[in-house]
């Protein structure tokens, strides 16, 4: 099976024109490792199809794609707008009004948000369409209506975000309607929760309290886009699973110019702590039209993975585009590319002394430090919760990371580290045999060769969770 491999991983958003078996089937070969399905669309009984789709297609090619569900969260919305588009023009008043749902026009629009005129005041700036629309709030009745004046107009369609840079909402990060998709989504077992307009680090743990009275481990992604969350990153970053940079949100909530350094900064803070870090939104969107990217947006994506990302999402380009299988495959040649001619491999960051796991971390750092130095291909380690394999991959080794587990959902949900391939292993609780028997595998499928460096890094008693204490050096 010709299956297309690199370090950073993709993550495809589905959509319409994505979510048939064969172009499933097409981004699989071409290099997808996550499927990331967007709950501010599409019903529950569509996502379950696209979910059977992709295990049925895992199954088949024997891979391990992951199912990542991005809750909406409080993201706030115009309603529908006559003819699906409206002109506002500059200097023109528009009303703002929450009651019950109706067909907008230039003059008068529907927020789906009912808060929307206690948490706005006079002069509040009030953006439509990811910052393309700005008015300035003028009145607000506090109860149901909000006057505002268009300062940069242009065409509206229907159902447009809002972002309100300078007002703190006050819904909370998990709504009802998140709740009712995290339940849907949990219950189906899916890999990953993405958690939206993450605000503290109590967002997170409210997600992780559903998640522990449902007795389910999906990983939890927190999404940054509001300038609070910047405020708090370090608690963040320390309680989730993982971090997404959503640049279309941020972009419009933080100044434009803050966001290159915003994202190198988050990418740096994760690696550190080896979680995995996700870069997201329009990084191949004239894709979206065209069957090739733009020279600026082949630079994006290389930036990204030189900064080391675990991750590359694509949104539009997948669910909506014209090329949903030629854009996987166009980034996967930046990819490869930049792997091979400008990556930054081997970074050290040691372990804190003060750290509650210290130990399997320094086992880790070490592990890579033994690997660079003696050119190893390859580090294959044995894990039952994942954390030593996000931990070796937080170094970023220029050595190969082979993960064997017993788990099936973890074999899953290590498809969004960077560098690890994941295998599932069940035969031996004795650490020699396993490290015999696993060296086979690898070598029998070609992943290794007679005479090479490589490096196990496990536990003795293998079985032991949580305290990987050993590092063996050897030749293949």
């Amino acid at each position: 099976m010709n299956l297309k491999h690199s370090r950073t991983k993709i993550v495809a958003t589905i959509g319409p024109a994505c979510s048939s078996n064969e172009a499933l089937r097409g981004m699989i070969m071409e290099g997808v490792d996550v499927f990331r399905l967007n709950f501010s669309h599409s019903k529950h009984e569509e996502h379950l199809r696209v979910m059977e789709i992709i295990r049925s297609l895992n199954k088949e090619l024997q891979t391990n794609v992951a199912i990542l569900a991005d809750l909406q969260g409080p993201k706030l919305r115009i309603g529908e707008v006559e003819n699906n588009a409206v002109q506002l023009e500059e200097g023109k008043e528009v009303v703002f009004n929450t009651e019950a749902e109706f067909i907008g026009d230039s003059a008068r629009l529907y927020m789906s948000y009912k808060e929307f005129p206690r948490d706005v005041a006079k002069g509040d700036v009030i953006l439509i369409d990811d910052g393309k629309i700005r008015l300035e709030a003028l009145e607000s009745d506090g109860k149901a209506n909000v006057r505002a004046r268009v300062i940069n107009g242009g065409m509206l369609s229907s159902k447009k975000g809002v972002n309100l840079p300078h007002t703190k909402v006050s819904l909370p990060s998990l709504t009802e309607k998140d709740i009712r998709d995290a339940h849907f989504a949990l219950d189906n077992d899916v890999d990953w929760l993405a958690l939206s307009f993450v605000r503290s680090a109590s967002d997170i743990l409210d997600l992780r309290e559903l998640m522990k009275q449902k007795k389910k481990h999906a990983g939890i992604i927190a999404k940054i886009e509001k300038p609070e969350a910047l405020l708090q990153i370090d608690n963040i970053i320390d309680v989730a699973n993982g971090i997404m940079v959503a640049r279309g949100d941020l972009g419009v909530e933080v100044p434009y110019d803050r966001v290159p350094m915003i994202q190198k900064e988050i990418a740096s803070k994760c690696i550190a702590r080896g979680k995995p870090v996700i870069i997201a939104t329009q990084m191949m969107e004239s894709m979206i039209t065209n069957f090739r990217p733009t020279r600026a947006e082949a630079t994006d994506v290389a930036n990204a993975v030189m900064d080391g990302a675990d991750a590359l999402m694509l949104s539009g380009e997948t669910s909506v585009g014209k090329y949903p299988v030629d854009v996987i495959s166009a980034m996967q040649r930046i990819i490869d590319y930049t792997e091979q001619h400008g990556f930054v491999y081997n970074r050290e960051h040691a372990p804190h002394e003060m750290a509650r796991n210290f130990f399997p971390d320094s086992i880790c750092a070490n592990a890579c430090i033994m690997a660079s130095q003696t050119n190893a291909s390859a580090i294959a380690l044995f894990t039952f919760s994942g954390y030593t394999a996000f931990r070796i991959s937080s170094h970023r080794p220029q050595a190969h990371i082979f993960a064997f587990t017993r788990s099936e959902a973890l074999m899953r949900k290590l498809s969004l580290a960077w560098g690890v391939r994941a295998f599932y292993y069940d035969k031996s609780d004795n650490i020699d045999e396993a490290i015999t028997d696993t060296t086979s595998l690898l070598k029998d499928n070609k992943l290794i060769n007679e005479e090479e460096v490589i490096i196990h890094v496990g536990s003795t008693p293998i079985n032991a969770r949580g305290q990987t204490n050993l590092i063996k050096l050897g030749y293949v």
